[in-house]
């Protein structure tokens, strides 16, 4: 087992870095990029966006499968960079309806495997104890990278163009695959990857993972945080490029800026803590940002304000991100399916992600953006009471400080 000081865990920090721009695409910049440069509805994007969304739920808990069948781990990362290259850059070549749903499908499908090829690498490096602070670590080098990256983008759309955005996505993609075939295949204990518990020799049944009920719970509120999280940031976007013409990409760049900063300190301190304080108490406080963040977003329509606001989004994406590897790991030690049951969960979290973007565009058109953001903040709330009755406590270490009582299953 390496230490955390070695080679090759300060390789996967770098992965992580440049994986941010690639892991989870364009996002709420081709919504932006499509409304101000191509003049596309609100309601056609969210249709276009929904569609890859679709594609990639739909083949996510295969591909999880997938990673859990490949020893070398790594070569689902190079597979999946290489094809979200490809399906991002065929976007500004040909923008219309049907090529940008295309290149979304394919992109999407593809884009399943990093999640959970990043957190099997990183369970094979360290192990069930190092975890929780090496998920943190992952989460604040992503958000780090995510926020440099962001900044490139603003640079680079203030002076070449809103379609910047999809060169910076092919360098990041490129010096991913370069950082990934750097990392030791040796450094990587493949059976620890998976999940397996050492000295068992046989994964358990795949039924096991369908039928547990922490994973069940934790899948159902994760789709509440989702749907009303998903289209936030995408419709801030779409109302600042409205709000001040011209600068759409520029702006939602800095807000996406602004929740890096505070998503960095986060999701480390979210890993350091998860065993003292537990993980049910730090989510809990997730959903509380979402739901504050929606409410504040019709305080003011002041670009500085919306971006202020952000901020929030920096506290609850930072906790959410580094803890929910950590409660997959928990809910399926020692079963062998730690990709597919992080894929499988983060199916139903991003179900709700969909259902997200088509509901925001279609509040939008029908009752406008302030409206919007307090139903969107409704749902948080509602999904927030729903953790606190339903969710247990899944972190059961000896060596954890509670003023938080454990409620082992």
């Amino acid at each position: 087992m390496q230490h955390s000081s070695s080679r090759p865990e300060l390789l996967l920090d770098l992965l992580n870095v440049f994986l941010s721009d690639v892991r989870y695409g364009l996002g709420a910049y081709l919504g932006v990029y499509l409304l101000a440069r191509h003049h596309w509805d609100e309601a056609s994007i969210g249709l276009a966006l929904s569609v890859g969304g679709l594609a990639g739920l739909l083949s996510a808990t295969p591909m999880g499968a997938l990673v859990d069948r490949l020893r070398d781990k790594r070569k689902a990362i190079l597979l999946a960079a290489v094809i979200v290259m490809a399906a991002s850059l065929t976007i500004p070549a040909a923008p219309r309806f049907g090529p940008v749903v295309t290149a979304g499908v394919v992109g999407a499908v593809a884009g399943t495997l990093f999640a959970p090829a990043v957190s099997a690498l990183s369970l094979g490096m360290v192990g069930y104890a190092r975890l929780p602070r090496r998920a943190g670590r992952n989460e604040a080098m992503f958000h780090a990278g995510n926020a440099v990256c962001n900044v490139v983008v603003l640079g680079a759309a203030l002076s070449s163009g809103d379609a910047a955005v999809f060169w910076v996505m092919a360098v990041t993609s490129l010096a991913s695959i370069a950082i990934v075939l750097m990392i030791p295949k040796q450094s990587i204990d493949p059976e620890l990857a998976r999940g397996l518990a050492a000295g068992r020799p046989t994964e358990a049944p795949l039924r096991t993972i369908l039928v547990n009920p922490t994973l069940r719970t934790f899948a159902l509120c994760g789709a509440v945080f989702h749907l009303a999280n998903g289209s936030m940031l995408g419709l801030l976007g779409q109302k600042l490029a409205l709000l001040v013409p011209g600068m759409g990409i520029a702006l939602t760049a800095m807000c996406a800026i602004a929740a890096q900063i505070v998503m960095v300190p986060t999701a480390m301190l979210a890993g350091i803590y998860a065993d003292r304080w537990g993980r049910k108490p730090l989510y809990s406080v997730a959903f509380a940002a979402l739901a504050l963040r929606g409410v504040l977003y019709t305080f003011s329509d002041e670009p500085a304000w919306l971006i202020a606001v952000q901020l929030l989004d920096g506290l609850a994406a930072g906790i959410t991100g580094a803890l929910f590897t950590v409660i997959v790991a928990d809910a399926t030690r020692g079963l062998g399916h730690f990709a597919v049951a992080q894929a499988g969960v983060g199916t139903v979290h991003g179900f709700g992600g969909t259902l997200s973007a088509v509901l925001g565009g279609e509040l939008v058109g029908a009752i406008g953006y302030s409206a919007a953001f307090l139903v969107l903040a409704f749902v948080a709330a509602l999904g927030f009471l729903l953790f606190l009755w339903r969710m247990p406590e899944t972190a059961v270490t000896a060596d954890r400080r509670p003023p938080f009582s454990v409620r082992k299953q």
